[in-house]
């Protein structure tokens, strides 16, 4: 058996009802963006999470976020040792290459990759542990934000904390990249950090003179 198959019935169906419309009726739209390359104004990094849909929530169109997600809207520290590094990377090319005037760290409610971090960190989840786990050694970026939130006991409330707390670790790794730093020192670059309640639709900022999130 090949291990590749063909897209699944439904999905072709999508695209041909996508291209018999949106592209069709935007065709002009469509080709400028081809022909004259990309030139967003905000990289936004956000969780894989399915259920955190960056362009819906801010009503954006192609061609206006560069979108780079990964588990638990994570930032690793720089760490330039030449093995393979995905996020970095698109931190990179959007700061120094497409010239981004805003980065905007995403993160959301119910979040499963916090919740992995809070068991691994609380020894309810060996299987993270090991050095074979991939979402364990990602997680470990988060450890300096559990260690902040331990002593919370209401385990919601823990979690919540540690959401957030993701967004803020972020926010200080991506300052870490001496070309992000720079840029913000330039002033030609902003940080944000962002929370995303799903259920209820709300959205927080992170307000850094009063040190907490607040709603938007």
């Amino acid at each position: 058996m090949q291990p590749i198959r063909p897209l699944p019935s439904y999905l072709v169906q999508r695209f041909h009802g996508w291209k018999a419309t949106s592209y069709s009726e935007n065709k002009a739209w469509y080709r400028r963006l081809a022909e004259g390359g990309q030139h967003p104004r905000a990289m936004v990094i956000s969780c894989c999470d399915s259920r955190v849909h960056v362009t819906s929530i801010f009503g954006a169109d192609q061609g206006e976020f560069f979108i780079h997600r990964n588990i638990a809207n994570l930032v690793p520290p720089h760490s330039p040792d030449g093995d393979h590094h995905g996020t970095s990377a698109a931190v990179e090319f959007a700061v120094t290459s497409l010239k981004v005037a805003h980065v905007i760290v995403l993160g959301h409610s119910n979040c499963g990759g916090v919740k992995g971090c809070r068991d691994m960190c609380s020894g309810d989840a060996p299987d993270l542990e090991e050095k074979t786990s991939y979402i364990g050694r990602w997680m470990d970026i988060l450890r300096p934000g559990y260690d902040r939130v331990a002593s919370i006991s209401d385990v919601a409330e823990q979690l919540q904390a540690l959401e957030k707390e993701a967004v803020l670790t972020s926010l200080e790794n991506l300052l870490s990249f001496p070309f992000v730093k720079d840029s913000v020192e330039a002033e030609t670059l902003t940080l944000h950090g962002l929370w995303h309640d799903i259920a209820e639709g709300g959205l927080e900022y992170f307000d850094a003179e009063a040190r907490r999130f607040m709603p938007v």
